[in-house]
């Protein structure tokens, strides 16, 4: 598989490439050149496969043929060593918990997936790589754990002080050895933005190689189609159309899921569930792609201005907004009616969900208004442990806290502050 500069002014390159550049020369984000939907077989027999072996059907075309059959299944039997189960809350709304991880969010199957593509792609090479990513909430943590100890792989995290949850801070400053987090002033966007300009910095890129794990990374961003696939073989037995709502930051989830849908998974409607930066729910009421400066939020790993994997989005459906249109919907919900959300699931279900999660759950019902034939799935990505202050003063009730979260609890953050793109690239330069 070839992959292609969504800005059309760079070589196409290979999927080994792709890993390791993370942004096309030409500033684009990469994508694949063909998609090759899998057989109906593949759907029919779906009950009878196990997660590993829908996996390694999925995503075998994007990674072929850098990554042999073997190391591949190897790699996908490693990332996915948790569970995705679906918890129904009524006939019509069911939620997928994603948290089953070691750092208990959605992003550790990507950063699982694409540390193991790294690692085997740098064995046995003698130059270090160092991962920079951006985080405004649990990329952060993720793709920490992810990429311990790795052999010849560095991590620069950035992540905006003082709009984290406390527990995600600990995630991504306690681990130390090859895992290093700079503090910044600023947002996430701010963030992000630096770590674009540094793969642009020629002085930069010709002293060191620099691959970024945020999700416009083909491996960090691909591997989450995966769990789309687990949720319909769960679902499809109710014999309704499914319909996904996606709590939506910077869009590389609810991208992923469509990219199940291109592979031939039957989805019916993705809902792209925002916060008050609610860039594309706009988008799609007006038709104008009009980023601005992100929000904070309760949700904050959704507090992004400027979705980078929204341009993924309209690849896939070649620039037409009316086709985008018909297969995604968004609504946009502020904090009151998140905790609100919060409160009902809790009191209606029994169930405790996460900030996000809650807004998953608003874009369930607001779809299921008009569209009261479909069950409806909102993601839950991250676990409600990690955004302890809120959930525990909306629900008035005290949550024991899983040992994932124990683990680094009591450990001393580690992290340098910056302010400036000059202060990164010192850093880095040292």
């Amino acid at each position: 598989m070839n992959y292609y500069s969504l800005n059309h002014k760079a070589p196409n390159t290979t999927f080994k490439d792709a890993v390791i550049k993370g942004l096309a020369p030409d500033k684009g984000l990469y994508f694949p050149e063909t998609i090759t939907p899998l057989p109906q077989s593949f759907f029919d027999n779906i009950d009878n496969l196990s997660h590993s072996e829908i996996a390694f059907e999925a995503i075998k075309q994007f990674v072929s043929p850098e990554i042999p059959e073997d190391v591949l299944k190897t790699i996908v039997e490693e990332t996915l060593a948790f569970d995705f189960p679906i918890v129904k809350l009524n006939d019509n709304i069911s939620t997928l918990e994603l948290f089953h991880g070691p750092t208990m969010a959605f992003k550790d199957v990507g950063a699982r997936f694409m540390a193991r593509c790294l690692g085997y792609f740098n064995k046995e090479n003698t130059n270090e790589v160092t991962v920079l990513v951006a985080t405004s909430g649990d990329t952060g943590g993720a793709v920490a754990n992810g990429f311990l100890g790795v052999k010849g792989v560095n991590v620069v995290i950035l992540y905006p002080s003082g709009k984290v949850s406390e527990i995600q801070e600990k995630q991504l400053t306690t681990l130390g050895q090859n895992i290093k987090a700079l503090e910044v002033d600023g947002v996430f966007d701010d963030c992000q933005d630096m770590v674009k300009r540094a793969f642009l910095d020629k002085e930069l890129t010709s002293k060191m190689q620099l691959t970024s794990a945020n999700s416009i990374n083909v491996a960090r961003w691909l591997p989450q189609l995966f769990y789309f696939m687990f949720a319909y073989k769960q679902l499809h037995k109710e014999h309704k159309d499914i319909v996904f709502s996606v709590p939506s930051g910077n869009f590389g989830n609810v991208c992923a899921g469509m990219m199940a849908q291109q592979l031939g998974l039957p989805i019916k409607h993705f809902i792209a569930s925002n916060n008050d930066n609610n860039v594309v729910t706009n988008y799609l009421q007006t038709e104008e792609y009009i980023p601005k400066p992100s929000v904070q939020t309760i949700s904050n790993a959704m507090d992004v201005g400027n979705p980078s994997n929204f341009i993924r989005i309209q690849e896939i459906y070649k620039k037409e907004f009316t086709s985008l249109k018909n297969n995604l919907s968004s609504y946009s919900f502020s904090d009151e009616e998140t905790k609100t959300a919060l409160k009902e699931i809790y009191d209606k279900y029994d169930y405790v969900a996460d900030p996000h999660g809650a807004v998953g759950y608003l874009g369930c019902k607001a779809y299921l208004k008009n569209n009261p034939n479909t069950h409806c799935v909102f993601l839950e990505t991250a676990h409600p442990t990690k955004f302890l202050d809120v959930v525990e003063e909306v629900i008035e009730e005290k949550q024991p806290l899983p040992k994932q979260i124990q683990a680094v609890i009591g450990k001393t953050k580690e992290a340098t502050k910056i302010s400036s793109y000059k202060e990164l690239k010192n850093f880095l330069l040292k």
